[in-house]
């Protein structure tokens, strides 16, 4: 998937993390970036031009790509968190390794359209309906690889454990319903046996998940943990999205899901708590002190009607922030890393909680950092070539100053403002239009109603 093939881009404005450049060259040789330079007023004789802002490739740490079928479809009415997922097993029924993998071939590539170099794929629906493994007990996964290389963009496919409904006490749940037995392994030990028969590649990296503290019996949490501490994998959590997650959890161990997950060596540096909406103090304290990270998914967050995490707190404390698209109610990092300083306004009535700075990290370098790609999200040699370039004359951002640009980028650009999209020095987005998939918008329209037939 790198182009190996050396190459010059030249950016127009780039942004370097602590301030905006104008004319830099980055030389990129076998998918790497090999050399920045700043003092490239006119593009070097050869170089592609990339006009606008560029940035690091964006990385969206949180996706369920199935859940795209449900846009607009779950706007109907009103409803609760409980409701909407009651539709979206309705689509999770229906998906097959090869409707899955249209599907996601064309949501990865809308992400890539949208600046999105990586994706963590948090991926839960592995066997045919009722449970029964398919000849190849990762098909599922596989058709998530496939379909981010034929998008290309970089996955890494968080493979989760769900073995039950809801708790019951430290070793037991109760058995997935007849929507969730497709999701199941039967033990955390077959669900790792699983797991350890996929493989990674060049654009593909492999982690874990726990689907939530109801998903998966206290007492088979270790064996989840140590099977990403063993390989040094990410390892993801939906952590304390509802309040009836805390509820329950209380009742069967006496213990917040934070508490639960810290007693049995869940949380540190490589895992990442998605969402943390309705938290403690001694949970936010478990979640900095531990190092563990923190993925808000405000869009969904804000759809669902979930809350407003404490993500100030969480990251004072220590919590590295990322973001995620997580349901797709909308594809765009930029429209993430807004809504989370302005939610924060909203509820506290005060202003400027992150710099603009401080949000693009969390949507690159934090983002690629929390899924395994360290060697990602930031324009510096040694790192990946990934390179989302947002146009400046547009509606939304003509007029500022170029170096205002990272204000510009998050507080009114919009993914459909990402003009370029580079991953690993292939220009996968150019002028808008992607060079792998002609036809984005009819690729999702087939690949979703193939799922309504």
């Amino acid at each position: 998937m790198p182009v190996t093939t050396p190459r010059t881009y030249w950016l127009e404005h780039a942004w370097l993390d602590t301030r905006v450049e104008s004319g830099v060259a980055v030389e990129v040789a076998d998918g790497r970036i090999t050399a920045v330079r700043t003092d490239t007023p006119a593009p070097p004789p050869g170089a592609e031009i990339l006009r606008g802002l560029t940035l690091p490739g964006l990385a969206n740490a949180h996706s369920h790509a199935f859940h795209r079928a449900l846009r607009s479809t779950v706007q109907i009415g009103s409803g609760t968190f409980w409701t909407w997922r009651e539709l979206m097993y309705s689509f999770a029924d229906r998906l097959t390794p090869e409707t899955y993998h249209a599907l996601a071939r064309a949501v990865y590539a809308e992400m890539a359209l949208a600046g999105i170099a990586c994706v963590g794929e948090f991926h839960y629906v592995h066997h045919a309906p009722g449970g029964t493994p398919y000849a190849d007990p990762n098909a599922m996964g596989e058709a998530l690889i496939a379909a981010a290389a034929d998008a290309g963009i970089r996955i890494t496919l968080l493979d989760t454990a769900y073995l039950s409904s809801a708790i019951l006490d430290e070793h037991r749940g109760e058995p997935p319903n007849a929507h969730q037995a497709r999701f199941s392994d039967g033990s955390a030990e077959a669900w790792a046996e699983r797991c350890s028969l996929l493989k990674e590649r060049d654009h593909a990296r492999i982690g874990a998940a726990v689907h939530s503290v109801r998903a998966v019996p206290a007492g088979q949490l270790p064996t989840v943990a140590r099977w990403a501490e063993e390989r040094r994998a990410p390892l993801h959590v939906h952590l304390s999205e509802q309040t009836a997650e805390n509820d329950a959890c209380l009742a069967a161990h006496g213990r917040t899901p934070t508490r639960l997950l810290a007693d049995h060596g869940v949380l540190g540096p490589r895992t990442t708590g998605v969402h943390s909406t309705h938290l403690t103090d001694e949970d936010i304290a478990l979640l900095g002190g531990s190092g563990t990270g923190t993925c808000m998914c405000p869009t969904t967050e804000r759809d669902l009607a979930d809350g407003i995490g404490p993500a100030v707190a969480l990251q004072r404390a220590g919590s590295p922030l990322s973001l995620g698209s997580d349901s797709h109610a909308v594809i765009d990092l930029l429209e993430e890393a807004r809504a989370m300083e302005l939610n924060e306004r909203l509820r506290t009535r005060t202003r400027g909680h992150w710099t603009a700075a401080a949000l693009l990290r969390a949507a690159s370098a934090d983002g690629h950092a929390a899924l395994g790609w360290a060697d990602a999200g930031a324009l510096a040699p040694g790192m990946f070539a990934d390179l989302t370039t947002i146009a400046l004359d547009s509606v939304r951002t003509a007029g500022p100053l170029p170096r205002l640009g990272a204000e510009t980028a998050v507080f009114a650009a919009t993914a459909a403002d990402v003009r370029h999209t580079v991953v690993a020095g292939r220009h996968v987005v150019r002028d808008g239009a992607h060079a792998l998939v002609p036809d984005v918008p009819g690729a999702l329209a087939d690949a979703i109603e193939a799922l309504r037939a």
